[in-house]
């Protein structure tokens, strides 16, 4: 009898504490096996692509899917985001894993058999859409990620967030949307998120691996709108009028000196971009007006500060030299996208042990821009990226992200889903008494 209850207990006890190698080999068995289905998912995802705040049937497509696994489900979050909770069978932390949904103004150009056809509406103008920096793949991975964590839910230590976002790249006008909005609306609450982590597949990193950076990893982003005013006349009479054309040429000239000449850029980054101007109804006619719009990316908040005086100060003499006037306007979208260096050191061996040794490196910082930044502010966060270009493929070659040429190898999703997965089971090991 006493032989029998003392092999009870140590099967118990086994039991308990399964060994965290035999968690990533079930991780790694589990991810391999549904591979197929991730890439079916991130196609489908990638044929059917939807603006920001308008991502209606992809959030049905990623709803039906989570409760397929029994999750408790929320829907309609920051308009038409998704949150599904996977409650874990034993006690532990929150752990919250984004993805971002929305897809791009962009005409695709790529030949593959899914290539978008879809077209949609941005700011009243009819437009091609495409997933041109990879949001489709961002899905599939924590669709998938869902599947196999819902299939070891009796081992997992706490409770698991799958946080589908809507409107990364920013919603359109003055709408509200993305992850500034889904947390206004509680979605690091109830329960409380106690850390969370993201990433982006990457077209310019060989695909499976895995690039990191500890602290200010992804740039702030702030648009700017210039308006220059001056005196409408004759194009032939320059002399009657003032010229906001000129004036606006002489602006973007000045504000590439606020980084070349007035930043110091052994500290950090800065760009300054100027995107698009209008002004103008024809050829012989000096307008009264001229508008420019661009984005600013900072990397550090004193530089921050300090590059948006001076953006307003350069347009405002410049313009006051030529006669004339101008507005400024300054919106933050997006902080710095920071990494936790404490959490980023423990959970690099939940990456090597998804990517494989020397697949994991730390990089240099971007000045790309993430609204994943916002989830940093309420928890400890970490933000990675993943490989997707084809292997043997010359990086001088892989189109950027936001370009109609975009393409991704997703061959080895299951990386990332490895990758969320050990991230799970670590940090659950790592918090729980």
């Amino acid at each position: 009898m006493k032989k029998y209850f003392l092999l009870v207990m140590l099967t118990a006890a086994s039991y308990a504490m399964l060994p965290a190698q035999d968690i990533k080999t079930q991780i790694a068995g589990k991810a391999n096996a549904i591979l197929p289905e991730l890439i079916q998912w991130r196609r489908y995802l990638h044929q059917h692509p939807e603006l920001s705040n308008r991502e209606f049937k992809t959030a049905e497509y990623i709803a039906a899917h989570l409760k397929k696994l029994g999750l408790e489900v929320q829907t309609g979050i920051a308009k038409t985001g998704v949150v599904g909770i996977l409650k874990g069978g034993k006690p532990g932390p929150v752990v919250a894993l984004r993805a971002d949904m929305d897809a791009l103004p962009v005409k695709e150009r790529v030949d593959v058999p899914f290539a978008s056809k879809t077209e949609g509406e941005y700011l009243g103008e009819k437009v091609s859409v495409m997933h041109a920096c990879g949001h489709d793949a961002h899905m599939a991975i924590l669709m998938g990620t869902a599947s196999v964590l819902s299939s070891m839910k009796k081992d997992i230590a706490g409770t698991v967030k799958f946080i589908f976002q809507p409107a990364e790249e920013g919603p359109p006008g003055d709408e509200e949307g993305g992850a500034p909005l889904m947390i206004k609306e509680g979605v690091m609450d109830n329960p409380k998120v106690d850390a969370i982590f993201g990433l982006h597949i990457n077209s310019a990193t060989p695909v499976g691996e895995i690039k990191y950076k500890p602290g200010a990893e992804m740039a702030a982003s702030d648009w700017f709108t210039i308006k220059v005013k001056g005196k409408q006349s004759h194009g032939s009479q320059p002399w009657g009028g003032v010229d906001p054309v000129v004036i606006a040429a002489q602006i973007i000239q000045g504000l590439q000196t606020i980084v070349s000449r007035q930043q110091d850029l052994t500290k950090a980054p800065v760009v300054i971009t100027v995107g698009k101007i209008h002004g103008g109804v024809r050829s012989n006619i000096i307008p009264e007006e001229l508008v420019m719009e661009g984005t600013i990316r900072t990397l550090d908040e004193e530089m921050h500060k300090d590059v948006h005086e001076r953006i307003r100060n350069t347009a405002g003499h410049i313009a006051a030299a030529g006669g004339a006037t101008v507005e400024v306007s300054i919106d933050n979208k997006t902080k710095v996208t920071y990494n936790d260096p404490a959490l980023v050191k423990r959970m690099l061996p939940s990456l090597e042990a998804a990517a494989g040794k020397g697949k994991v490196y730390e990089t240099e910082w971007t000045t790309g821009a993430e609204d994943f930044s916002f989830f940093g502010d309420r928890a400890p966060s970490f933000f990675f990226f993943l490989g997707g270009m084809p292997a043997g493929q010359d990086l001088k070659k892989a189109a950027p992200h936001h370009t109609p040429d975009f393409y991704i190898d997703d061959s080895m999703l299951d990386t990332g889903v490895k990758a969320f997965c050990n991230i799970v089971f670590d940090y659950g090991r790592q918090h729980t008494k």
